[in-house]
């Protein structure tokens, strides 16, 4: 196991080109496990090829443990990695796949035997060491492609998209058995994906990365009670936040979000006093969960009348979407509400819950600490709950 750290890494592709990489800065621990996520054309493969060694950096240092690596080859890095393709030797069996790399590292023979045993039952793949990867399901080969690189006990693992080519149910399964084999093994690791879900379920730290930038760096639960900005807090969550436009007026002191269903208003009293947010345009974020079905009339000052457009039953909860301030806003309610299209519902706001971003620069309002400098104007600040 090793720590990796990442300072002030940048990458581009020739002169007058724009960076693909923009002064990243990270650092995780032995044995977490690191997810790089955003959509496609971020920066997330670009940067876990620079940690391989695939790609070179134009600036920074690359540090695996105390050892600046960043001008070594991919083979003396001491990492293992996992490709989308999966990338298995077709004319070999499964055991000569797993085999190979510790062949070219003339392990002794023995001790290959043990170690292909070992990643064999570790990942319930000891009945297919016979067969060829044309002969197995797409699940399997993912198994075989992992247990190659298991076989290699290096310091850090790297996953690029290796669930992508899945169907939905085995990701989900293979998600679970990634998690296990990593609270096993404790080694570290760095995942790459653009699956918000697995982003949320497998990291310790996940990074969201936008345009080579990072947006935010933090535990999952961080990114999702308190996205630095209005991307992050679209990207993350499922479904995703509500964001309604407005501006901010004052009442009896405090700063009130006025809410409009077209049948009846809401004044939400937000906490806050903030002279600079007074008649500014804003938007107002609050994720699905946190709209909730009021009991009885609901209390008027955080609660509001609103017609049901659209319902979505899911199984585990009902999705249900009303108008506010002329925008479609989602409320995930319990599974055994079923309101009609056209009903009228009585929904219930918790104003601690209620994030403010600013409407031009997409930024979150109400900031207590920042994150260390990525080198870029824009960027972003991390946010705790007020």
């Amino acid at each position: 196991m090793a720590t990796l750290e990442l300072r002030n890494v940048n990458k581009t592709y020739g002169a007058g080109l724009p960076d693909t990489l923009k002064n990243i800065e990270l650092s995780i621990k032995e044995g977490e496990f690191l997810i790089l996520v955003g959509p496609s054309g971020c920066g997330k493969s670009t940067l876990m090829n620079c940690i391989a060694g695939l790609e070179t950096i134009t600036g920074g240092a690359i540090m695996i443990g105390d050892q600046d690596v960043s001008g070594m080859s991919p083979k003396d890095r001491d990492i293992a990695m996992v490709f989308q393709s999966y990338a298995l030797y077709p004319t070999m069996s499964v055991r000569e796949n797993i085999e190979f790399g510790l062949k070219i590292r003339k392990m002794p023979q023995a001790d290959i035997d043990a170690e292909v045993a070992r990643v064999a039952k570790l990942l319930q793949i000891e009945h297919l060491l016979n067969r060829k990867p044309g002969q197995l399901s797409g699940g399997q080969q993912q198994r075989v492609a992992m247990g190659r690189a298991l076989a290699r006990r290096p310091k850090i693992y790297l996953f690029d998209e290796p669930l992508s080519n899945l169907d939905a149910k085995l990701r989900v399964e293979m998600r679970t058995e990634m998690k296990l084999m990593h609270q096993r093994l404790k080694t570290t690791t760095v995942y790459v994906t653009h699956d918000q879900i697995e982003a949320m379920t497998l990291g310790d730290k996940v990074a969201v990365m936008k345009d080579g930038i990072i947006q935010q760096f933090g535990t999952p639960k961080e990114i999702y009670n308190d996205p630095a900005n209005l991307f992050v807090a679209s990207f993350i969550g499922s479904p995703p936040m509500n964001f309604v436009p407005m501006r901010l007026k004052r009442q009896n002191g405090d700063l009130v979000a006025v809410l409009d269903s077209g049948q009846a208003r809401c004044e939400l009293a937000l906490g806050m006093n903030d002279a600079g947010l007074e008649d500014r345009d804003v938007i107002l974020g609050l994720r699905p969960e946190q709209i909730v079905l009021a009991a009885g009339e609901g209390n008027g000052s955080s609660s509001i009348r609103a017609e049901v457009q659209v319902t979505e039953p899911t199984g585990p909860d009902t999705l249900v979407f009303v108008q506010l301030n002329d925008t479609k806003v989602c409320c995930r309610l319990a599974p055994d509400v079923a309101p009609q299209v056209g009903e009228t519902l009585t929904l219930q706001f918790d104003p601690a819950k209620v994030l403010l971003f600013d409407a031009k620069t997409g930024e979150r309002l109400g900031a207590v600490a920042s994150l260390p400098a990525q080198g870029h104007a824009d960027n972003v600040t991390q946010f705790k709950g007020r």
